[in-house]
């Protein structure tokens, strides 16, 4: 079973200027998003999205791509939470709509930074090497 894809949008950029906040990429400011939503972050440019073929992706974030394919199992227990998209950067969805999952760093002591975000549609992952300041929609055509 496969947990649902995310999309890309301008609309979190708007959203972060109507709410109030400065719109910067700030790696000083590493939300927590298993807190509650109340807690204060910064927010990063939606310009922050991209794209990546597949097969530019490194080999751990294949692994995790098979493994979400599979429906797991996942080596962390956080794997296939709900990833809330405080900061903005993929386009507004609905609470759920997002699930994250980790890219093993080899040598790394814990999680590290890399991680594969999925939304609901089919083949809709986005990559991100640093820790959600910015995504890539991997292209799986190529």
């Amino acid at each position: 079973m496969r947990i649902p894809p995310r999309i890309v949008s301008v609309t979190a950029l708007a959203a972060a200027l109507l709410l109030g906040g400065p719109v910067t990429a700030s790696a000083s400011a590493v939300p927590d998003h298993h807190a509650p939503a109340s807690t204060a972050y910064s927010v990063t440019s939606a310009a922050a999205v991209g794209d990546i073929c597949y097969s530019k992706l490194p080999d751990q974030a294949h692994d995790t791509l098979d493994l979400i394919e599979a429906g797991g199992p996942y080596p962390y227990p956080q794997d296939g939470t709900v990833f809330q998209n405080r900061e903005g950067v993929l386009p507004a969805q609905s609470s759920s709509y997002y699930h994250e999952y980790t890219v093993v760093t080899p040598g790394s002591p814990d999680r590290g930074a890399r991680r594969i975000v999925t939304g609901e549609k089919t083949k809709e992952d986005y990559y991100t090497a640093d820790h959600y300041e910015s995504f890539d929609l991997v292209d799986h055509t190529c």
